[in-house]
């Protein structure tokens, strides 16, 4: 495995891992491609647009494989990126890695709905593990899917490794998933496993939308991930891809949540 990292990054990786520094220009990227089969990117959103940099070297060098920086909502579904226009940069770099496919290049994009684990700990999933309080979005009774991060990883080496996968994930999506709850769900069993009754705040997933996309239409980048939450808990149900996923055939299994759960608090305990 080799990574390609900002030359001025402090990130460290294990010793197994190869590391190059890259000032990612193109002949950087070239360069560090030469010899791969595949090309994860696992860039932020301030780095979509540069992913095309990346095909294009991919491309010339003969990269097999390119998964763009997904990894979370369905793009796939043009009314999630009508309600989370950052995404339509991430349609753009499939468009992108499309217009490749002549050169040799194929690509998949994978979509795993928010990180469960991840999403927990950060409060991203509405619940602040420190104040026993949640935000509940359209009553909490909306079914989503979600995935831990060490799925993910599972996911991707199944798909890269086994030969039927490979070309079976050319040229589309994937989906994977570690289970499919509500925000009810997660905040019953928070209640049941820390013996305290949590408060909560209702929150409107039209209302956080319509103030949402007014400011993200006038530059404010803050407001992405109350857009990314309306569209995951929001009562259009955009966010439950249950009935989309190739767990079976990764080999993925159903993961229980309170497991999770207490996995996730029991990091928090001294």
């Amino acid at each position: 495995m080799t990574v390609l990292s900002r030359q001025e990054s402090t990130k460290t990786f294990p010793e197994a891992v190869r590391v190059i520094k890259s000032d990612f220009s193109p002949s950087s990227i070239e360069s560090a491609f030469k010899g791969q089969d595949a090309v994860i990117s696992l860039v932020g959103h301030a780095g979509f647009e540069g992913q095309k940099v990346v095909v294009d070297a991919a491309a010339k060098v003969g990269v097999k494989r390119f998964i763009p920086s997904e990894f979370g909502s369905d793009t796939a579904n043009a009314r999630v990126c009508e309600l989370v226009p950052i995404f339509n940069r991430k349609r753009a770099i499939i468009d992108y890695a499309k217009s490749k496919e002549a050169e040799g290049l194929s690509w998949t994009g994978v979509i795993t709905g928010p990180f469960l684990d991840w999403g927990l700990r950060t409060g991203f999933l509405g619940v602040n593990l420190s104040s026993h309080s949640a935000k509940i979005w359209d009553g909490g009774s909306v079914p989503f899917t979600a995935t831990n991060l060490d799925a993910i990883g599972k996911a991707l080496v199944t798909v890269l490794s086994t030969p039927e996968l490979v070309e079976q994930s050319k040229n589309t999506y994937i989906y994977v998933a570690s289970l499919t709850a509500t925000q009810n769900d997660i905040l019953a069993i928070l209640e049941k496993l820390t013996g305290k009754s949590w408060t909560t705040e209702a929150v409107s997933s039209k209302q956080v939308s319509k103030d949402g996309l007014e400011k993200f239409g006038k530059g404010d980048l803050s407001v992405v991930g109350g857009l990314i939450q309306s569209a995951i808990f929001g009562d259009e149900k955009l966010g439950d891809l249950s009935g989309m996923l190739w767990n079976e055939k990764l080999g993925l299994l159903k993961e229980d949540l309170e497991t999770v759960i207490k996995n996730v608090l029991d990091e928090k305990t001294p």
